[in-house]
């Protein structure tokens, strides 16, 4: 599986379980709960090694380091804390579940993780949803979606892309055309056509395509997908392009419209701070600072407050000004 290398949290030098562990049960043991010393060690560790931290912790005390953390942290910090404790595929596999569970479903939550995680990132996730709910994940979904949005999950669920070394010169040019012709040429939306063609081709393929698109178009593939779509399958079109592009742009893009305006989506900022913190956050960092105007840090900083701010200031580690 790929090493990503452009996280702000990597595995911390010197790395010692035991001390950690011990250094979180005193942080937690007796009368209060010293919050700076957890955000501080769990900040700086990678996720494989707070796993490690979990199992000294219960070897070392008897006792369940998440279990612990949940009762002496609350709101909004214990969210982010217990989302940085939980390994990544796990953790996507609790995402959709609780994005799905009982009434009504969270839509953005769907297309969010399935609109950007990689064929290889999918199908560990499908694993971890089956071994922890004892259902399928597709099955999950068609019970709570409908229509082409759900034929777009599906096809997404599936995670046959093809490989991103392949690139069909010869199909460039035809898909670029096949597109056109659902779209802007045809009265009413090929719906299918987009859904296939977005769904199974690579990545590679997909940028070729997109260019073709605005040669033959003069239109930007995403401005289609706002005409000729709409609802829950626009966004999730709209996603996987801007996906197809660059993830941390698509990243920033979901992090500013969290923050944006009045109130702050603080699961949506928890969920990819969270999961993107060892992945890509130095060039969401960047793509934010690019498009919005401002740094990533200053959008948190002005947004949230407290040890909550504090833990999410020490995830994006740095400015980009």
């Amino acid at each position: 599986m790929a090493k990503y290398t452009r996280g702000t949290i990597k595995d911390f030098h010197g790395f010692n379980a035991n001390n950690d562990a011990e250094a979180l049960r005193k942080a937690m043991k007796g009368l209060g709960t010293d919050e700076d010393t957890i955000m501080k060690i769990l900040t700086s560790r990678s996720n494989a090694q707070r796993q490690q931290i979990a199992v000294s912790f219960k070897t070392l005390f008897g006792r369940d380091l998440v279990d612990d953390l949940k009762s002496e942290l609350t709101g909004k910090l214990e969210k982010v804390i217990v989302a940085l404790m939980t390994p990544s595929n796990l953790y996507d596999a609790q995402e959709l579940r609780h994005a799905m569970k009982g009434a009504g479903t969270t839509e953005n939550v769907l297309i969010e993780i399935l609109a950007s995680r990689s064929s290889s990132e999918i199908n560990h996730i499908k694993k971890v949803f089956k071994e922890e709910y004892g259902c399928e994940l597709e099955d999950s979904i068609t019970s709570d979606t409908c229509g082409y949005f759900q034929r777009m999950l599906v096809v997404l669920v599936q995670a046959n892309r093809d490989p991103d070394s392949k690139v069909n010169d010869s199909l460039v040019e035809q898909d670029a055309q096949d597109l056109f012709k659902a779209g802007e040429m045809k009265w009413g939306t090929d719906e299918e056509k987009f859904i296939t063609i977005l769904g199974t081709r690579s990545i590679a393929h997909l940028r070729k395509v997109f260019d073709k698109y605005m040669t033959i178009s003069g239109y930007q593939i995403e401005e289609t997908i706002d005409r000729e779509t709409s609802g829950h399958l626009e966004k999730l079109l709209h996603a996987i392009a801007m996906c197809v592009r660059s993830v941390p742009s698509y990243f920033a893009y979901t992090l500013y419209q969290a923050m944006k305006g009045a109130g702050t989506d603080d699961d949506t900022l928890i969920r990819v701070m969270a999961s993107r913190s060892e992945v890509d956050m130095l060039d969401i960092r960047k793509e934010y600072r690019k498009h919005y105007g401002k740094s990533l840090l200053q959008a948190i900083k002005g947004d949230t407050s407290g040890d909550y701010r504090n833990t999410l200031i020490l995830l994006c580690a740095g400015d980009d000004e």
